[in-house]
């Protein structure tokens, strides 16, 4: 009898992964993202309202007008990471909810202990909750960032419970949850990392982070598509969501703003990781080109713009006569449909037969970027490696190329001109209509050119 009760009170529901949608029944595609196969199964325990609870709480809201609403700005408080508070959009808002993500081993713990470590320093109150390490391994993993204050508190333990308790208790200025993944509802049944649970511990904290003005930062676990593991619910929940990118077994770190409730969505930082942590990189164009050939055929510096930063990328491209019938295209780094795009362009504007050749484009140093500003960079690039023909080394090329072979104008054209200039190029080949509006640059000679034919008659 006790286990037919038991049974009752539990129900099976189906949950989208994607989504988070509910239904009652599996189906192969999800109603509310149109993604298939995105169903799983999880059993909920079926909680009985509270008429009381219900009547106290129409009873205790009442609405506001607009003109009752005061806007007061929030002071930011400043992680003293220079590349961090450009991604945050100045530094961390009181009572926000971060979501940080990123692959095993990119340093996603190690940040956000460098981010405890410098706001327990001035004073703050930090605490910091593990539910995947101990506290031995997160001291040998502080002791190798340096010295930490007493005003950093740990704290092992993944039931939500006692989370909210001691979050309540204590009344940090930052929390930091590593991971979501990690936990778990008691009235709950489904195994922590599921749907449900995540949900349910994202709406616990976002309740904390709202309700007593604590800025928490949430580390979420990435599938093997890059998107952060879970409901997609759970990044529209947060007010800011920050992507580490980059291979983990290089040096090099770019954490990206993908939603930002305080800030643009289009700022990037650069770290390098080294055994004291992550170190800032304050001139990215500069270690994005060091390594780079000289006097190599295929190889050209393009500017991109994140955000508000100009960003130096030296663009590679190998063409070469392939052994098969259909020869191979790969792009690293960019979209691979515009690679094949460009190319139907050069060979249709151009007559450069490139039907049976291998292609394969690169953007050095791990970067992704799908502007359509290094359009003519790309080009130059597979065009140079076709032709075995080398471009000059102080030469850069910007600008966006339309299926007619023209040359579009970019936005910034001044800011990324005098990014190229501090790192010593003399040449740049812009859009001609990005041209007729610059004012002479000292020390830097400015091409504009109108059709991709034009620039590549220019080298």
């Amino acid at each position: 009898m006790v286990i037919d009760m038991a049974k009752s009170k539990m129900a099976t529901v189906f949950f989208c992964q994607n989504c988070g949608y509910e239904s009652s029944k599996w189906m192969g595609q999800c109603p509310g993202c149109r993604e298939w196969n995105t169903m799983v199964e999880e059993k909920v325990a079926a909680k009985a309202g509270s008429a009381g609870g219900s009547v106290r709480r129409k009873e205790s809201v009442q609405p506001s007008s607009l003109s009752e609403v005061s806007i007061q700005e929030e002071e930011r408080m400043s992680t003293h990471m220079a590349e961090l508070d450009r991604v945050l959009g100045g530094g961390i808002v009181p009572g926000s909810l971060t979501l940080v993500g990123g692959d095993p081993g990119i340093g996603k713990s190690t940040l956000l202990l460098q981010v405890c470590r410098h706001m327990a320093a001035d004073g703050r109150k930090v605490l910091y909750i593990s539910g995947e390490e101990s506290l031995r391994q997160i001291k040998i993993r502080a002791n190798r960032l340096g010295n930490f204050t007493d005003n950093l508190l740990l704290l092992c333990e993944t039931s939500l419970e006692i989370i909210e308790e001691t979050i309540r208790n204590m009344m940090p200025d930052i929390t930091i949850i590593d991971s979501i993944q990690t936990m778990y509802h008691e009235d709950i049944s489904a195994a922590p990392g599921s749907v449900s649970q995540v949900r349910e511990s994202t709406n616990v904290f976002l309740q904390l982070a709202k309700g007593l003005n604590i800025s928490i930062f949430i580390v979420g676990h990435v599938t093997k598509e890059g998107t952060v593991a879970g409901p997609r619910v759970l990044e529209h929940m947060v007010d800011t969501v920050l992507y580490f990118e980059g291979d983990r077994h290089a040096s090099y770190r770019i954490l990206r703003g993908v939603k930002n409730r305080f800030g643009s969505t289009n700022e990037i930082g650069v770290f390098e990781m080294k055994e004291e942590g992550l170190v800032e990189v304050p001139n990215a164009s500069e270690f994005m080109l060091s390594g780079k050939p000289e006097g190599a055929s295929g190889s050209i510096v393009s500017c991109s713009m994140e955000g508000t930063r100009p960003i130096l990328i030296e663009i590679q491209a190998l063409v070469c006569h392939s052994n098969f019938g259909i020869p191979r295209r790969q792009a690293i780094g960019t979209d691979f449909n515009r690679v094949n795009l460009l190319m139907a362009v050069l060979e249709k504007r151009l007559g450069v037969q490139m039907s049976d050749c291998d292609a394969y484009v690169n953007l050095a140093g791990g970067m992704r970027i799908m502007e359509p500003a290094i359009d003519l960079g790309i080009a130059m690039a597979i065009v140079s490696s076709f032709k075995n023909r080398a471009i000059d080394d102080k030469v850069i090329a910007f600008g966006e190329i339309g299926l007619s072979g023209e040359v579009r104008g970019v936005s910034m054209t001044e800011q990324r001109i005098s990014e190229a200039a501090k790192l010593g190029f003399t040449t740049c080949i812009v859009p001609e209509v990005n041209r007729k509006q610059l004012k002479p640059i000292e020390g830097v000679r400015i091409v504009g050119v109108k059709t991709v034919q034009d620039a590549i008659d220019c080298i």
